[in-house]
């Protein structure tokens, strides 16, 4: 059962890490480049294919991890305990502020945007970038922990 579980962490975070890493650090500063248009429609779309996935992913992962940490002692438990504090750190900022700007972003006419879209978009940018890093920072601890 532990193997199991072990292996569901380090494939549930990792990929939850990887994805939101990637989107961050090489889809959105490509996408940043395109007209307003495209760069709205861009976002609507990435909506609807990262929001019918991360979600679960993102619950998961502290849930996962927390879970793993459950199951360990000694300095690996306590490395696993800091990854999942880093990936529920990532999961309070996603719903504090990304939610909600996803939310209004998913209602915006690519054609007639809001006349503050790019700052809304800008702060979304800013705290993908603190979550992505959490979840990448949580993933590298949780392997280190597995590793052990």
């Amino acid at each position: 059962m532990n193997a199991l579980l072990t292996w569901a962490v380090l494939a549930v975070v990792g990929f939850v890490a990887c994805a939101e890493f990637g989107s961050y650090a090489f889809v959105h500063p490509v996408m940043r480049r395109l007209p307003a248009r495209e760069q709205v429609a861009f976002e609507r779309g990435l909506l609807n294919t990262f929001g019918r996935v991360m979600p679960v992913g993102m619950t998961l992962s502290p849930i996962l991890i927390g879970s793993w940490a459950a199951t360990q002692q000694g300095t690996t438990a306590l490395l696993a305990g800091v990854a999942a504090i880093a990936a529920v750190i990532a999961l309070a900022t996603t719903i504090a502020v990304n939610v909600g700007i996803n939310r209004a972003t998913r209602l915006w006419d690519p054609d007639h945007p809001p006349q503050d879209w790019q700052a809304t978009r800008r702060r979304w940018d800013r705290f993908q970038g603190v979550r992505s890093w959490l979840l990448l920072v949580a993933y590298l601890i949780l392997v280190a922990a597995v590793a052990g």
